[in-house]
């Protein structure tokens, strides 16, 4: 029974099987003429190029321009199928009037091959703002990271060389920038000295730009200084005259020291003092208060004395 029903499966295929082939590639060539005639849509991203106004004209478009639209075009699918975006290439807008407040996608722009035509284009406008375009220099701020080696520190905040930068941007935005912020300076680590490196200048928001990327920036390192005052020290008075008084007898004397010296000195080593110079018997005269001690630096108040022998 089952080599009956193969042998009549094998004969209804092998009978006339060449005119069987041949109805086969017909039906597939007309399957495929009539799929290809069919109307389709595709969709394609194009890349969007906006001309804006020359230099000489001062005007900054704000407005954001999209990179890409969206663009869908109906038309035979067999066309559709062979359809790149290379081969309509980019969408060109001409704002170079600077004054245009609204700029609408015109199917006609878009070069697609006979047959095809655009059915939508996904922003079909884009609203337009402008403003005037303002320079103006403002000066640059260089901040601190990180900590010097122990017994050292940053003597004063780091200098920037230019100093200042011109901004360049829509009048909105340059108008409120009131510095522009380099990197910080690391000083990490550091020692006495002066250390320059180059830093970048962070980028401003939104339209303005710099004119330079980056400063030359400076700090030193000095050793670390504790201020301790002593009030109402004793002037001594030398030169030879017992009888020499000075007027006032006592000043306020304020010492910016390493901290290690600061805390070793004690009030009698703070000896503050004036030397008479004449050799007149009797006179008197204003003279400066001498007083060092080393690695520190010395403040008398007040920094003269009037003495009468």
């Amino acid at each position: 029974m089952a080599t009956d029903l193969g042998y009549r499966l094998r004969a209804i295929v092998a009978e006339n099987f060449n005119l069987k082939l041949i109805s086969l590639a017909a039906a597939l060539v007309i399957y495929s003429v009539v799929h290809g005639s069919q109307d389709a849509q595709r969709s394609l991203l194009l890349g969007v190029v906006a001309l804006t106004p020359p230099e000489s004209a001062n005007r900054e478009l704000v407005t954001a321009i999209p990179a890409q639209i969206r663009v869908t075009v109906r038309g035979q699918r067999a066309t559709l199928d062979d359809l790149h975006a290379d081969d309509i290439g980019s969408v060109q807008i001409d704002l170079r009037s600077g004054t245009q407040t609204r700029f609408t996608f015109e199917p006609s722009q878009l070069p697609v091959p006979p047959g095809l035509t655009v059915e939508q284009i996904d922003p079909p406008a884009i609203d337009l703002t402008w403003e005037d375009r303002i320079v103006r220099d403002i000066p640059v701020e260089v901040g601190v990271v990180g900590a010097a080696a122990q017994g050292f520190m940053v003597k004063e905040a780091p200098t920037a060389d230019p100093s200042s930068v011109r901004v360049r941007g829509p009048k909105s935005e340059v108008i409120v920038l009131q510095r522009a912020r380099a990197d910080a300076f690391d000083v990490t680590g550091l020692t006495a000295g002066k250390y320059t490196r180059q830093l970048a200048i962070e980028r401003p928001p939104g339209h303005a730009t710099y004119d330079a990327p980056s400063v030359t920036a400076s700090v030193d390192i000095a050793r670390e200084v504790t201020e301790r005052p002593f009030t109402r020290i004793p002037v001594a008075v030398v030169g030879g005259h017992a009888a020499a008084k000075a007027q006032p007898a006592e000043v306020d004397v304020r010492l910016s020291c390493p901290p290690e010296i600061v805390r070793a000195l004690r009030n009698e080593q703070i000896v503050p003092r004036v030397q008479i110079l004449s050799t007149a018997e009797h006179g008197a005269d204003a003279l400066p208060i001498q007083l060092a001690i080393d690695q520190c630096e010395v403040h008398v108040t007040p920094p003269s004395v009037i003495v009468r022998w």
